[in-house]
Formats: structure tokens, C-alpha cells, sequence
């Protein structure tokens, strides 16, 4: 058996109303047809991401860690 502690938070379900008054934030992604929600999914997270990385004062343009097949100017 499992212990639910250790498997981590679990996403709040469509519609639930009550989500915004324990968490800091949330996201809202549109229902949209099931072959579409990657994308929507996607736009989301590539958000989230870049906002956190302005948040963190992270260059946005100038990543680290890229192979070398990769140049910034």
C-alpha cells in the first residue's frame, strides 16, 4: 500500500470552485476537444515557466546549459 503523503499533490478537478482560496494561484486552462489539450496544456506550462524565470531573475534569452549545436548571439 501506498502512502498518500509520499506520491505528491494531486491536480484539482475540472471545475472546482473552491481551489482559489487554498493555493497562491491558478491556473485555468480552457476545456477544449481532447486532441487540442496538449496544446492548451502546453501554452500553460511554457507560461508558468517563463514567468517563474522572471520572477527568479533567470536571463530568459540567454539560457545555460545548452549542447553546443545550439549558439545565442
Amino acid at each position: 500500500m501506498v502512502d498518500e503523503e509520499t506520491e505528491g499533490p494531486e491536480p484539482a478537478d475540472e471545475g472546482n470552485e473552491e481551489i482559489g482560496k487554498y493555493v497562491d494561484f491558478v491556473i485555468e486552462v480552457p476545456e477544449t476537444i481532447p486532441i487540442l489539450s496538449a496544446i492548451t496544456h502546453s501554452v500553460a506550462l511554457q507560461l508558468l515557466a517563463y514567468y517563474t524565470a522572471r520572477a527568479r531573475g533567470c536571463e530568459i534569452d540567454k539560457p545555460r546549459n545548452l549542447a553546443k549545436s545550439v549558439t545565442v548571439e
